[in-house]
């Protein structure tokens, strides 16, 4: 009960990471997974007792923990080959870890009703046998989700960690078999565990890093030889010239530039909310080496990626923060930042502790009273969360504006810029592709749409992809 217990919750918590790839990192994410396993539990509870009351118990536990690990290794393939025929959305996501989760959740689940039929010798101790046997399960859920969160997903990637998992389910299945039944694995189940493995060990996520929060692919750009695009999970987050940072390919990159140069000064003291490739520090740093930046990256594992092998170089005018940007802005001086960049994503998402009132009070601490914070998020349509989140900067700022594309295609999302300042914001020089939006049409864009708070901030329910 311990061991099947901690095996269903390590394999929960890892399909965050396995299908970000795919369908990405998000609120809803998390909701279908846990509700794809909390169904494969259920489902397997009920059908475990079934069988239990049907065939003798010892029989069964050893070739369930052997197809628990099976089905548990072939999670790998399953997302691998059919991770690519999925969007994003609820149904996507649900449909992809229904077809990689929900049997071995089931599976390993059936077997606690079969040891629960094997531990009642007498309905006088019924109450000690279900308490204990939901006990043990209880805690072995917990040492699966601690020591995976906190200890395996830091220490390995994800694969060699479900294969681990795989085969101790195996081992631990054939070992039961042979005590509880004298019995050896049958035909049919060394056929399921050597086929789990062949198909398991070649398929991973496809990434060329793994870190704690991201798959990343790092690709040599097609039009510059000395360029690299940096994909983090399905999403292309950054592009960098290993030769000329001054080389910007990316849309909101080059508005985040038409911002900086529309400042009264170039800005002397920049706080950069999310690295990514770093390529805006760089490019501020590069054309004004006196500039100061600190750049807040919660991934300490990206930032080294950058170092070793898109050309970053830290130093005391080019500081890395590792944290959450939430906690690590409380840290910082009041009045210190004359111009402030929002560029943290959890898959196309901000995440949504950065977007509330109270969070936006603490950008305003840090930053100096003529100073700007300029915002990049992902929308589309009808845009609620974009204007749920100038709804929030009007909270705080007197002034804002919005920076987006004059043409936009219906369900495709598209990079809004958000600035907002307690001075009047000059006019951005942007390409024509881009209109700028001011105070009367701010209005009319924000509609009714409400702030945002610690207490309310359905960032992902808002969002339009």
């Amino acid at each position: 009960m311990f061991g099947t217990s901690a095996a269903v919750l390590v394999l929960e918590i890892l399909a965050g990471r396995l299908v970000a790839p795919y369908v990405g990192t998000s609120l809803e994410t998390f909701t279908g997974i846990i509700g794809t396993i909390l169904a494969g539990i259920a489902a397997g509870s009920a059908i475990g007792g079934q069988l239990a009351d049907q065939r003798d118990p010892r029989t069964l536990i050893g070739p369930s923990l052997v197809a628990g690990g099976a089905l548990t290794m072939l999670s790998l393939p399953i997302i691998r080959f059919t991770g690519p025929l999925f969007g994003s959305g609820p149904i996507a996501i649900v449909m992809l870890t229904t077809l990689a989760f929900l049997l071995p959740a089931a599976v390993l689940s059936a077997i606690g009703p079969m040891v629960a039929k094997l531990r009642l010798a007498s309905l006088d101790d019924t109450g000690a046998v279900v308490g204990g046997l939901s006990a043990a399960g209880t805690v072995g859920a917990l040492a699966g989700t601690f020591g995976t969160g906190f200890i395996l997903i830091s220490a390995l990637p994800t694969k060699p960690i479900v294969l681990g998992v795989g085969v101790l389910l195996v081992l631990a299945g054939v070992v039961a078999s042979w005590q509880l039944a004298k019995a050896k694995p049958t035909g049919p189940g060394s056929f399921l565990v050597v086929a789990a493995m062949a198909l398991a060990l070649p398929a991973g996520p496809p990434c060329q890093h793994e870190t704690a929060y991201f798959c990343v692919n790092i690709l040599v750009n097609d039009q510059t030889p000395a360029g690299r695009d940096l994909i983090l999970d399905q999403l292309r987050h950054a592009f960098i010239d290993l030769d000329d940072p001054t080389k910007l390919d990316v849309r909101y990159i080059r508005l985040f530039v038409d911002v900086a140069e529309a400042m009264d000064s170039p800005p002397q003291d920049v706080l950069h909310i999310g690295g990514g490739g770093f390529s805006f520090p760089r490019y501020l740093h590069h054309i004004d080496p006196a500039s100061r930046h600190m750049v807040i990256e919660i991934d300490e594992q990206l930032v080294q990626i950058n170092r070793d092998e898109l050309g970053l170089r830290t130093d005391d005018r080019m500081e890395v923060m590792i944290g959450d940007a939430r906690l690590a802005l409380a840290k910082l001086d009041d009045d210190r930042f004359d111009l402030v960049v929002g560029d943290a994503f959890s898959g196309q998402s901000v995440p949504w502790h950065l977007t509330t009132t109270e969070f936006i009070a603490e950008v305003d601490r840090v930053m100096t009273p003529d100073g700007i914070y300029v915002m990049n998020v992902i929308d589309g349509d009808d845009s609620r969360f974009a204007r749920a989140e100038l709804a929030t900067l009007m909270q705080t700022f007197e002034h804002v504006a919005i920076v987006l594309p004059t043409e936009v295609v219906s369900g495709r999302p598209f990079n809004q810029l958000l600035v907002a300042s307690h001075r009047p914001i000059p006019e951005l020089v942007v390409d024509p592709v881009d209109g700028m939006l001011r105070p009367g049409d701010i209005a009319t864009y924000v509609d009714s749409q409400d702030p945002l708070r610690d207490d309310f901030a359905p960032v992902d329910q808002l969002t339009s992809w």
